[in-house]
């Protein structure tokens, strides 16, 4: 892992895993000039709120849900309690 690549991924979901953010200030002596302030960039992001603290949900995971509540559903319980 890159401090390039966890930027991209971090502002394409909008999160930050805890082990990522605890990866970056283990490995911050370690960072080049381009790379620390990468690293600032991301720290304010989390100070405004455009990134958060938490997980990232698999693809798997969002295309189930996608399905169940876009196909399944509506055949199911949802259809069954709007006729009544």
């Amino acid at each position: 892992m890159t401090v390039g690549q966890l930027f991209l991924a971090s502002l394409s979901s909008g999160v930050i895993s805890p082990s990522e953010l605890s990866w970056l200030t283990t490995q911050q002596d370690h960072f080049s000039r381009i790379e620390e302030a990468t690293a600032l960039r991301l720290g304010r992001l989390l100070d405004q709120g455009d990134i958060q603290l938490g997980c990232r949900l698999s693809p798997t995971k969002l295309h189930h849900d996608a399905v169940r509540d876009g196909w399944i559903e509506p055949l199911g319980r949802r259809r069954h309690r709007a006729a009544r």
